[in-house]
């Protein structure tokens, strides 16, 4: 990555320490001549992250999520600093991100791009999805009758809790705890996990880079709700489908140079092989 000259930061208020950490950081980038721009609104006004050359996310993982369409649009590598619990996005503690900070503002510093879904449920309004796109009924409690067709080709008809439609990055969050696979994030493929299906040989699906899915209501007395990375919901209106490919653009994420996806996942999820004092 390039020496940083612009520095966004985004950070939570609700988090603890969250916002004078910030200001610590910003000093350190001020005395280098970076300039800096901070703010805790949520999501992001737009064109926040208009001509910056990163941005730091300090919080957790939804505070992460509540900025990658904005990175998106601005191809802004963002880097997270974890002040939530599990973190899989923000993947930098608060005493690594210091201790780097200076190597990471000289460009010294991995950019990984990784994919994500686009969701069409208006004709003219689409959006993007670095975890997940969730089909549920907008009735609280009811189940949904969807019909999947990927590129025209009818799948089956689900009858179940909701459809969880996941990245490989959002693959260890909510499709996790749905039972569905753990996808590495350069794989580029799309998962479809069923919640509580009724049928118990729907399992989940995974579709190639390149698939066009489309999820017809089967059951039009009552619309469906879609939540965008649990962050943003809409309504399907009328008869129209819900649409989901893969976008053609990436959200750029700063990684350390030693980053291992496996090393996050064994740490982040505790797993154990019996080896004592290996990472």
């Amino acid at each position: 990555m390039n020496p940083i000259k612009n520095l966004a930061f985004v950070s939570n208020a609700s988090k603890q320490g969250a916002g004078e950490f910030v200001e610590e950081l910003r000093s350190i980038a001020r005395e280098r001549g970076i300039h800096t721009v901070a703010t805790n609104e949520f999501p992001v006004p737009d064109g926040f992250l208009k001509g910056m050359d990163a941005c730091c996310v300090v919080g957790g993982d939804g505070t992460f999520l509540s900025v990658a369409a904005e990175s998106t649009q601005w191809q802004v590598p963002l880097v997270g600093v974890n002040f939530g619990t599990l973190g899989f996005l923000t993947t930098y503690t608060t005493n690594d991100f210091k201790d780097q900070l200076g190597g990471i503002l000289e460009g010294k510093c991995d950019v990984n791009y990784r994919s994500l879904l686009q969701c069409q449920i208006q004709e003219n309004h689409c959006d993007y999805a670095l975890n997940d796109v969730v089909v549920k009924a907008k009735g609280s409690g009811h189940i949904v009758h969807v019909d999947v067709f990927a590129d025209d080709e009818f799948v089956t008809t689900y009858i179940c809790d909701g459809l969880i439609f996941s990245t490989p990055t959002g693959s260890t969050a909510y499709t996790l705890s749905a039972g569905g696979p753990m996808v590495h994030p350069s794989a580029g493929v799309v998962s479809l996990t069923p919640i509580c299906a009724h049928t118990l040989s729907n399992r989940s699906i995974i579709f190639p880079q390149g698939v066009k899915l489309r999820i017809e209501n089967a059951k039009k007395a009552e619309p469906l709700m879609i939540a965008i990375d649990g962050q943003r919901n809409m309504s399907t209106l009328d008869d129209r489908p819900v649409e989901i490919w893969n976008a053609d653009k990436k959200l750029p994420m700063v990684q350390r140079v030693d980053y291992s996806h496996f090393k996050v996942v064994r740490r982040k999820l505790k797993w154990n092989g019996g080896y004592a004092g290996q990472e």
